[in-house]
């Protein structure tokens, strides 16, 4: 950060602000048991490998300003989009994820402050709303797609709008 000093030191990450890794993990541990009951969603994850919510979190974590664990063990961001494809994902069932993950995030204490809470809401419907998108017929993936790296009310990289 430009304005960093010893006075000014710059913001922790959103991962940091979150509870690191530990915080993450239990997030997607209470989401996917839900996720299991969930009448809508269920049918989407039937076949979901056991690992998939520690998957999840380290890919959150990723984007949250964490360790590179899901771009270094699982392939980074087009990795995650080629997760999607085909999946013919609606409306509906992206906005019960959303919902879901949501009250994950209170059941375990995530930070409820607004700035964290609007940035953590930010990235999941961007990311929800891209993930039904390449989850329908033509989508492709992008090989070097970079993976998103949101902050606190911004975003890095070519996700930014002109």
């Amino acid at each position: 950060m430009a304005n960093e000093t010893p006075e000014n030191p710059a913001p922790p990450s959103l991962y940091d602000w979150a509870g690191g890794m530990p915080a993450l993990l239990k997030l997607t541990d209470v989401f996917y048991a839900k996720v299991k009951a969930d009448p809508l969603l269920q049918p989407v994850f039937v076949r979901m490998d056991p690992e998939h919510p520690q998957h999840v979190a380290k890919f959150l974590a990723e984007v949250f300003g964490g360790p590179k664990a899901y771009s270094d063990e699982h392939g980074g961001h087009a990795e995650m989009i080629r997760h999607h494809l085909n999946r013919h994902l609606q409306e509906k069932q992206r906005r019960r994820w959303v919902e879901l993950l949501i009250d994950s995030g209170d059941d375990i204490g995530l930070p409820d402050d607004p700035e964290f809470r609007s940035a953590f809401v930010g990235y999941i419907e961007w990311g929800t709303r891209l993930a039904v998108i390449n989850s329908q017929p033509g989508a492709e993936v992008t090989e070097d797609a970079p993976m998103p790296q949101w902050g606190w009310g911004e975003t890095k990289g070519p996700y930014v709008a002109p």
